[in-house]
C-alpha cells in the first residue's frame, strides 16, 4: 500500500472558523464508542431544522458523492477538544483536509488517528478554493493529490508546499496511527519499565495485588 500518496476527489467548505461543535455536534456524543459518528458530521450545514437534506450543500449534490478531501476555511477544527470530529469525518469517508489553518487540538487529534491535515499558505488556498468553485458550477469535484514524501498538495491547475512535522510525516510514510507509533519504541519502553520497577517494586501490579487482597 502506497502510504506516500493521497489521491481524491475534494469538496470545498470555505468557512472560516469551522469549530468541533458543528464538525460533530453534541447530540452525537452520547454513545460508549465510535460507531455510528459519520451520521453527525457536519450535521446542521447538510440537514435543516426538520431532519431533511439541505440540497443546496456541496456534500448533499450528487456530483459529490464519496469525495474524500475537503478543501476547509482558515482555522478549521478549532473549538472543543472532541476527538469524535475527527473519528466522524473519516467514518464518513475523508482522508485528508486542505487548509491555511486548523486548531491546534484538532490538529493533533487528527495526524494522531491518521486523518491528514495539510496545512497550505492563505495564497494557495485560496487558488485551490477558486479552482474548487469553479468545477462546482459544472457538478464536479476537484481532482487532488497530496504527496506526503514530497509535502506536496497538487491538482491539474496548481502545487503548494504543506507544512508536516517529520514525526507526523514518519507515521503517514509508515501506516502508523499514534498507537503503531509509540510501539515503535516497545523494547525501550519495556527497559524503562523494568528499570522503574527495580528501583520502586512496591508500585508494579499494584491493581492487581490490591484486588487479590479484596477477593
Amino acid at each position: 500500500m502506497n502510504h506516500s500518496l493521497i489521491r481524491g476527489r475534494a469538496a470545498r467548505l470555505d468557512i472560516a472558523n469551522l469549530d468541533t461543535d458543528q464538525i460533530m455536534p453534541k447530540q452525537f456524543l452520547r454513545g460508549i464508542d465510535k460507531a455510528g459518528l459519520d451520521k453527525g458530521v457536519l450535521y446542521d450545514l447538510r440537514f435543516d431544522g426538520q431532519g431533511r437534506l439541505r440540497p443546496d450543500f456541496v456534500l448533499n449534490r450528487p456530483g459529490f458523492a464519496g469525495v474524500d478531501l475537503l478543501l476547509a476555511g482558515a482555522n478549521f477544527g478549532c473549538g472543543s477538544s472532541r476527538e469524535h470530529a475527527v473519528w466522524g469525518m473519516q467514518q464518513f469517508g475523508f482522508k485528508a483536509v486542505v487548509a491555511s489553518s486548523f486548531g491546534e487540538i484538532f490538529y493533533s487529534n487528527a495526524m494522531n488517528n491518521r486523518l491528514l491535515l495539510a496545512m497550505v499558505s492563505p495564497e494557495d488556498a485560496q487558488i485551490f478554493q477558486k479552482e474548487a468553485r469553479a468545477l462546482e458550477a459544472t457538478g464536479d469535484a476537484l481532482a487532488m493529490d497530496i504527496d506526503v514524501a514530497r509535502q506536496q498538495v497538487s491538482t491539474a491547475g496548481h502545487s503548494a508546499a504543506f507544512t508536516l512535522s517529520p514525526r507526523h510525516q514518519r507515521m503517514f510514510l509508515q501506516g502508523q496511527d499514534w498507537i503503531g507509533a509509540s510501539m515503535a519504541y516497545a523494547p525501550q519502553i519495556a527497559e524503562f519499565a523494568q528499570q522503574h520497577w527495580q528501583r520502586q517494586p512496591w508500585v508494579r501490579d499494584v491493581a492487581a495485588t490490591v484486588r487479590a487482597r479484596l477477593s
